[in-house]
């Protein structure tokens, strides 16, 4: 067939991509960063192609075609940070999932039907998940802060340290991130209180809730930073945790309802 064809040529330049970008981290060899944004560029085109194909160009939102579609917009949001900010590490991480979930949603996850959407609630899944994707690039970054901050303390001066950008760019780079996720969240949260009717008939009450609790504790954190200059483990610590709540939010309730309930969403 000739999707799972595209699938496994994308999975396979993903795959490829992230070797390329790993190479600078483990031996110390020249970066060949531009190689690989071209293979991962590939990637993602022929990754949202099949996405478009075997969804018939509409928005999927059942468990598996959500998982791929966010990672497709993650690994491209990927791209456009290292076009400005190099991070290979970034792509190390990215690129990979985006082929794990690629595999899911081609190989195992059963067909599933679109479901047809008003423009207001497109509006308001395409800023949710244009939120989601950037908040998940800093919870990365996040990792790769505290990752840093540790090898420094105990003095693991390593290649693959040596590798990623200095300390401060990579938070910087994260609270970026962090203001410009947060922003688009707040757009997601407004145009779901004006357009989505009736969130308990919809299952979305849990989903809401949790949203709004990720939004506090990025407001919080975004403010903290700017009154009190929070950095280092707190704001590691803050993104992490808002990232994971805001993942409950977007795919706890629907793996529940989906894959434990066999419900549809």
């Amino acid at each position: 067939m000739l999707t799972d064809l595209l699938a496994l040529f994308a999975i396979a330049l993903y795959l490829t991509a992230a070797g390329v970008l790993a190479r600078p981290l483990l031996s110390g060899r020249k970066p060949l960063d531009r190689l690989a944004l071209v293979l991962a560029t590939l990637a993602v085109a022929l990754h949202l192609g099949i996405l478009l194909g075997m969804h018939r160009g509409a928005l999927d939102l059942h468990f598996f075609a959500a998982l791929s579609l966010v990672a497709c917009v993650v690994a491209a949001l990927t791209l456009v940070v290292n076009l400005t900010r190099p991070v290979a590490a970034l792509g190390v991480i990215v690129f990979p999932l985006a082929a794990l979930f690629l595999v899911l949603d081609t190989f195992v996850a059963p067909p599933t039907a679109p479901t047809q959407l008003a423009w207001p609630i497109k509006l308001h899944v395409t800023l949710a998940l244009l939120a989601f994707s950037v908040l998940s690039i800093a919870a990365i970054l996040a990792i790769l802060l505290a990752a840093q901050e540790r090898a420094l303390r105990v003095r693991d001066f390593g290649q693959w340290l040596r590798a990623l950008p200095p300390l401060t760019r990579t938070e910087a780079l994260m609270f970026r991130l962090i203001g410009g996720g947060f922003a688009l969240l707040t757009a997601a949260l407004l145009s779901g209180a004006l357009f989505i009717e009736n969130i308990r008939a919809q299952h979305l009450v849990h989903t809401t809730v949790l949203s709004v609790v990720a939004w506090l504790l990025f407001g919080t954190l975004l403010y903290g930073r700017w009154r009190h200059g929070w950095r280092g483990t707190r704001a590691v610590n803050l993104t992490l945790v808002g990232m994971l709540i805001l993942a409950l939010a977007f795919f706890g309730s629907k793996f529940v309802l989906e894959l434990v309930l066999h419900r549809s969403p």
